[in-house]
């Protein structure tokens, strides 16, 4: 047996003991060290996302040493550190052969429980993962730090799937936990003036302590007439929305010079309402990017080397026994906090 932070009914989190998971012929029993609260778990916990139904052990952003491995596992050990991708990919399918994993047609997301499959998650002393999934930890990167590897993986495939040109001015919408990693990935690679959008002035703070230039907040201005002013009239080069609702994706669209792009990360809503004149005349590439691409050994390879900093988005590290008050408070939208780390 082993002790687990179970959504046993919506809104309702609770330290039981479960069994043990099994470990087949592929797979590793990982003992968990460091798992993240991700975004999506606190809107699946009150059944707002459907893909979160009870009885579920949720989290994906996770670390931890192998406990034990399978019989045809090759390449990892007892004890070794590691992380892992939060998509279980088949590895066979059209998609995962060219490379595709984050698309992958028999897709998993560890954590998620849907009318497809129902994949317990890391909130528990130990997780089954395919082998397949896994990556060795740097030795500069503690358990804590590659708890953040999943979300700084969604940023860089981001911003990834744009052409960034050197010194191109861009605009992030949404300065949330994958907003100030979307930051950090674009000042990576190389991008010139970097503009922040958020109404939260403490996570606009953090944004310019990480990087970006400008900080705007939509009640206190006109946010596309002041990207206007700081581009010579013309508009951002690119832009990344990291929230997902019509005002948000709005406004990222209305700050783009003719030709941009937008990379649209958030999904907060199902659907939005697009301003389809100003995309098609002004010529617009809008870029849909869902988790991330084989991201992990450089994302890991940043934070070792200090190139992209977690510890500032780190709000707190705790007990998994106390994951249930942490949950509400995140659920409650206390102000500053970022991410909070659970430790089995």
């Amino acid at each position: 047996m082993m002790k687990a932070l179970v959504l046993k009914q919506y809104n309702n989190l609770q330290i039981e003991d479960v069994p043990q998971p099994g470990c087949g012929p592929d797979d590793v029993l990982l003992r968990v060290r460091a798992c993240g609260i991700c975004g999506s778990d606190i809107h699946g916990m009150d059944g707002s996302t459907g893909r979160r139904r009870p009885p579920i052990i949720m989290g994906h952003e996770a670390a931890g040493e192998i406990a034990s491995v399978g019989s045809d596992v090759q390449g990892f050990q007892t004890g070794d550190r590691v992380t892992f991708d939060s998509t279980v990919y088949c590895g066979q399918c059209r998609y995962c052969v060219a490379g595709d994993i984050h698309l992958c047609d028999n897709r998993r997301v560890l954590g998620v429980s849907c009318d497809e499959y129902r994949q317990h998650g890391a909130f528990a002393e130990y997780v089954v993962v395919p082998a397949r999934i896994l990556y060795r930890l740097p030795d500069e990167v503690s358990y804590e730090r590659a708890a953040l590897v999943e979300p700084t993986s969604i940023a860089f495939h981001a911003v990834h799937r744009m052409k960034i040109q050197l010194g191109d001015t861009a605009v992030v919408v949404g300065t949330g936990m994958v907003g100030l990693l979307v930051v950090q990935a674009l000042r990576a690679a190389g991008c010139g003036q970097l503009i922040a959008v958020d109404v939260d002035p403490h996570r606009l703070k953090l944004a310019c302590e990480l990087g970006a230039d400008v900080p705007l907040d939509p009640n206190q201005v006109d946010v596309a007439a002041e990207v206007a002013r700081f581009t010579g009239g013309q508009g951002a080069d690119v832009a990344a929305e990291v929230v997902g609702n019509t005002a948000t994706v709005q406004t990222a669209i209305h700050c783009l010079r003719k030709g941009g792009q937008l990379a649209l990360v958030g999904n907060l809503s199902p659907a939005v309402e697009l301003p389809l004149q100003a995309v098609v005349t002004r010529e617009l590439s809008l870029l849909g990017s869902c988790a991330s691409r084989g991201d992990y050994p450089a994302c890991l390879e940043m934070i070792a080397r200090g190139r992209i900093r977690v510890d500032p988005l780190i709000s707190a590290t705790a007990p998994l026994a106390d994951g249930a008050d942490w949950f509400g408070r995140l659920y409650a939208g206390e102000k500053g906090m970022l991410k909070v780390v659970l430790q089995p």
